[in-house]
């Protein structure tokens, strides 16, 4: 008898579908790709052909170039070789989806990344059952539970409102967690305009353009020291601590990340305001998700293996890590 998911093998690269002939997110070009999310290190340029969402390949486009894309809607099957393919919301950024594979009477969903909670910038995880579940492990260890996100915002606001002679400068991925920090301080009753780094501009006009409404967003670069007293000014992580910050009136800097838990990591990067704000599901929600699907295998990519692994043992469920590399756990994109 053949083993389970015989047919998906794991890659250093990738993860590859035989019966397609196609890459799940590789890391180098390939003929046939099927894409999770945009996320650097989930979407590279110079594949010959690209399944992905809608949102998925609009981002691509922007970071890439066009591409050669296959543009598959939330909910929509196609078939790719001998494979039926179908792509679900995966929670974590716009146009992020669990990839669903169907072939020879076995289901495999690849999740690429993804969380739990509600996020106003994108559409929920939508749990499906399945024989093999790959999960990621980005935070798979007990000691990270991630706190209410509303409540990091108005720590976020309530330091804003205590220093209106200073600005608070959030380091934020321009990808996913700039524009939910934005969104989630709207969602608090933050109407005022908020400036941001230039490096973000791309990403939230194309957030804006898919229809997350972020306020009134105006360029940092030129705004004098005046005009940012008072204000949430957002910029990637890197800019919290070069040239570029100094200009700014007093800034508070906080920066937004799930790794902000670890006050090391904080304290690293002279974070005076660190932010709990993860786009990665926290050790419960990925044990919770685990255990509601109930699949026959977990396999577990990127992250913190061991713990999750070693979960899945104590409780009789048959678990395995899949090495790959290029995936990273930088706090970056957590």
């Amino acid at each position: 008898m053949a083993r389970l998911g015989s047919w998906i093998q794991p890659h250093p690269e990738g993860i590859y579908v035989a019966p397609a002939d196609a890459w799940i997110d590789p890391s180098q070009p390939k003929e046939r790709a099927l894409v999770t999310h945009g996320h650097a290190d989930h979407a590279r340029g110079g594949h010959g052909q690209v399944w992905a969402t809608p949102a998925t390949l609009a981002i691509m486009g922007v970071r890439y170039g066009d591409q050669n894309g296959c543009p598959v809607e939330y909910g929509q099957s196609v078939t790719v070789g001998e494979v039926e393919v179908s792509f679900v919301p995966a929670g974590h950024v716009l146009g992020s989806a669990q990839i669903i594979l169907d072939h020879g009477g076995e289901r495999v969903v690849v999740s690429g990344d993804y969380k739990r909670r509600a996020d106003p910038t994108c559409e929920p995880f939508l749990p499906v059952p399945c024989d093999i579940f790959v999960t990621e492990a980005t935070f798979g260890l007990p000691v990270f539970r991630h706190p209410d996100a509303g409540g990091e915002i108005d720590r976020l606001l309530a330091r804003l409102a205590d220093n209106p002679d200073r600005c608070v400068v959030v380091g934020a991925y321009a990808l996913g967690k700039a524009q939910r920090v934005i969104s989630e301080a709207r969602r608090r009753g933050h109407h005022a305009p908020i400036y941001v780094h230039g490096a973000l501009e791309r990403l939230n006009t194309l957030y804006q353009d898919w229809g997350v409404d972020l306020g009134e967003l105006r360029p940092a670069t030129g705004a004098s020291k005046a005009e940012l007293a008072g204000h949430l000014v957002m910029c990637p992580p890197g800019a919290l601590n070069d040239r570029w910050s100094r200009r700014l009136p007093d800034p508070i800097t906080a920066m937004a990340s799930g790794w902000m838990r670890i006050r090391q990591r904080a304290r690293q990067r002279n974070v005076e305001l660190p932010l709990i704000l993860s786009d990665h599901a926290d050790w419960d929600e990925l044990t919770a998700t685990i255990l509601e699907l109930r699949p026959k295998e977990v396999w577990i990519t990127h992250g913190r293996e061991d713990a999750l692994m070693h979960w899945c043992m104590t409780r009789q469920i048959k678990a395995r890590e899949l090495n790959l590399v290029g995936y990273e756990d930088d706090e970056e994109d957590g």
